[in-house]
């Protein structure tokens, strides 16, 4: 794994705060025992308290029934249920636990069903390690990361399909204005920071709307709002 930056996320509604990494509690999921090795020896040389690994789906949704880690960090392909598919199982049998994608697919389609799945976060297997701890850092706070590669796919590959009139209907009927103005920085890519500069408002100003947004529309994080945002055809 290999340096580069990342773009984290925000504060899903009614999230607890950060906690250090000697709290958390992490599983991977990986199908190559000596990437899980590997991975593991890393992680825990940062401070990550790696609590059990699984080969498959069938055996994480097991184990994280049992263990009820901080943080899943998990692989799409798979024998077996896939990464998707047990990532969508844990978000019913395991809510509080969140899911965090390490992977060698950059496909769109993968991205998008990851993070419709419930998928906390994104990283392709050349992150560097650095980026997988403050990705398993955002996603037990109830944030979410995503590679910047990854995001502009993402939503260039969404605003190339037919938007939801639907959908956008929605968006206007349950913000404000200005929940509508900070929901269209977020899918054009901007950060909290950003979207204070150029509305004039304070961070947590920010922050505060984009909990109001996704309790509103009831979704997760700021990845699945750009999601809805630009399929509505908000942007």
């Amino acid at each position: 794994m290999h340096g580069g930056e990342a773009a984290t996320g925000t504060e899903t509604s009614g999230r607890p705060e950060s906690k250090s990494l000697d709290d958390l509690r992490v599983v991977l999921v990986d199908d190559h025992d000596l990437f899980r090795t590997g991975l593991r020896n890393l992680l825990e040389e940062q401070g990550v308290d790696v609590v059990a690994e699984a080969p498959n789906g069938h055996t994480a949704l097991r184990i994280v029934t049992d263990l009820a880690p901080d943080v899943v960090v998990m692989d799409l392909n798979m024998p077996g249920i896939s990464g998707v598919e047990t990532t969508r199982q844990l978000a019913a049998v395991a809510p509080l636990t969140r899911v965090v994608v390490l992977t060698i697919s950059a496909d769109d389609a993968d991205v998008i069903n990851a993070v419709m799945a419930g998928a906390c976060g994104y990283l392709l297997k050349d992150s560097s390690i650095q980026q997988l701890v403050e990705g398993i850092r955002a996603a037990a706070a109830g944030e979410a990361l995503i590679s910047p590669q990854i995001a502009s796919k993402m939503l260039q590959r969404l605003r190339a399909q037919s938007s939801s009139r639907d959908a956008a209907e929605t968006i206007r009927a349950e913000l404000s204005e200005r929940e509508i103005e900070v929901l269209k920085l977020i899918a054009n890519g901007k950060d909290n920071a950003e979207i204070a500069r150029e509305l004039f408002i304070s961070p947590k100003t920010v922050k505060n709307h984009i909990s109001n947004i996704l309790m509103k529309l009831q979704i997760e994080n700021r990845i699945q709002a750009a999601v809805y945002a630009v399929r509505s055809g908000l942007v």
